[in-house]
């Protein structure tokens, strides 16, 4: 007998991710009352892969009481969370314009970190791993931050840009996963679903 998978996100990127091993999740979002975005708050001298775990655990602890609350079937729950990190330093999503055209200053021409953390829960049982990528911009001339800021596209996204998304062209160098740059690494997230007992499409 295999689990129905609940996906504790509001990202549109993690569902066609999903779909694309062949897993179609019923969503479990926040209610009004909840404030989803509190938990992402970065904690005073919180290095990256400590940030992206403990939020992540709040998100599925946050969830599974969702869960609980709404009296849903029984199945496994999703979640994930991705930060980019320069460093010590934790580039979250930008406030404004500004923020994200300095954080695309800061990673122009530089190598940065990717680190999507997921973690489901089945019953009483947790699975939990971390995915670590690399990405190289090229030098990002002043015009191209602006034009992409202006497209709006920066706005909702940890280190200001999509992978996936017009920037795409200025990547110079990737090492490790595309999947979960974007947001969920499929290799980790099968695996994960597997011995939850979801079944994945192969």
């Amino acid at each position: 007998m295999t689990l129905p998978l609940y996906l504790a996100s509001q990202s549109p990127r993690r569902l066609q991710l999903l779909a694309q091993i062949g897993v179609v999740p019923m969503l479990l979002l926040p209610g009004a009352n909840e404030d989803a975005e509190a938990l992402e708050a970065v904690q005073p001298g919180e290095l990256p892969a400590a940030y992206v775990q403990r939020v992540t655990a709040a998100k599925l602890q946050a969830a599974v009481a969702r869960h609980r609350q709404r009296g849903l079937a029984p199945g496994a729950i999703l979640c994930a969370d991705t930060t980019v990190a320069l460093g010590r330093r934790i580039l979250g999503k930008p406030a404004d314009a500004a923020e994200a055209a300095a954080t695309l200053a800061r990673l122009s021409g530089r190598t940065h970190r990717v680190l999507t953390a997921v973690a489901v829960q089945a019953g009483r049982r947790r699975w939990q791993g971390v995915q670590v990528s690399l990405v190289r911009f090229a030098v990002l001339p002043p015009k191209v931050i602006r034009a992409y800021v202006a497209s709006g596209e920066p706005f909702g996204k940890a280190g200001s840009y999509a992978i996936q998304g017009a920037l795409a062209g200025w990547v110079a160098h990737i090492a490790g996963s595309h999947s979960g740059i974007m947001g969920l690494p499929l290799f980790e997230t099968a695996q994960l679903l597997r011995q939850a007992g979801v079944a994945t499409g192969l």
